[in-house]
């Protein structure tokens, strides 16, 4: 099931991968700007931006670091981030085609080790996390950030399934207290944790992934069959029977690794 999903992820992004590069949900966006606020990046810094999608995080830290690498399960996303961030005039970034259960570095490599709204995809969280703190250098940071489901499991299970008839290639977003759970237990120290809503427009969350007319429709009938307590806790929105927007919430996390 693992390859499977991983293969799944090739082929959606591989389609969708000039979306995630002209996202404004993905380009812009408070968690963005405090990710790059909280890195305190200097000049000496290397940094692994993981699961690099169209590049925005490595674009945002590139003139900060000595050295960023995006790294990135699809070739297609890394074609793109690439012409991104080469055409903003950075060339301090490489880019490596690679897994992030399977990191092909060295330990204690990077100073700072990222990823932003990706985490969902991996079907093996904890390996992601061990070879993050594998390669992270000793008081080395990591800075992630995610779409989280609620902690009531009804409700998670709503997002999750949701979320999966979209995106073929999700896997399960995590809550946030499980995120602190496996943190701890990969050995890292939980920093800070910084929670931001999300809202969406159901359309444009629809249409980055592709979806046929049918397709979203299908996604469409688990909003209007959700429970009241659904529709009032991710704020649905809708009008003559159409899904206009909900809103979801991501966290960030900032977790050490010890010296």
């Amino acid at each position: 099931m693992s390859e499977e999903m991983k293969t799944r992820v090739q082929q959606q992004f591989g389609k969708n991968a000039e979306k995630y590069v002209t996202s404004v949900r993905h380009a812009k966006g408070e968690d963005l700007t405090l990710l790059v606020s909280a890195a305190q990046a200097t000049k000496e810094m290397t940094v692994l931006d993981i699961a690099t999608g169209g590049g925005h995080v490595a674009n945002a830290l590139a003139p900060l670091v000595k050295q960023v690498t995006a790294l990135d399960l699809t070739q297609e996303m890394l074609n793109s981030a690439k012409v991104f961030i080469e055409g903003n005039g950075h060339g301090n970034v490489e880019f490596v085609k690679g897994d992030a259960e399977q990191l092909p570095f060295e330990d204690a490599s990077f100073d700072i080790v990222t990823c932003r709204i990706a985490a969902h995809h991996f079907p093996n969280v904890p390996a992601f996390l061990r070879e993050t703190y594998r390669v992270l250098k000793p008081g080395g940071k990591l800075q992630l950030i995610d779409n989280v489901s609620p902690e009531d499991g009804r409700l998670g299970e709503f997002y999750n399934e949701v979320e999966r008839l979209r995106d073929r290639s999700h896997v399960r977003a995590l809550s946030k207290s499980e995120w602190i759970g496996q943190l701890e237990q990969t050995h890292f120290q939980l920093d800070a944790l910084i929670c931001f809503q999300k809202p969406f427009e159901f359309q444009s969350w629809c249409q980055r992934m592709g979806l046929t007319p049918e397709e979203q429709d299908e996604v469409k009938a688990e909003f209007i069959k959700a429970e009241p307590a659904t529709w009032e806790f991710f704020r649905i929105t809708a009008d003559a029977g159409e899904i206009i927007s909900f809103v979801g919430q991501s966290a960030y996390f900032q977790a050490s690794k010890s010296l």
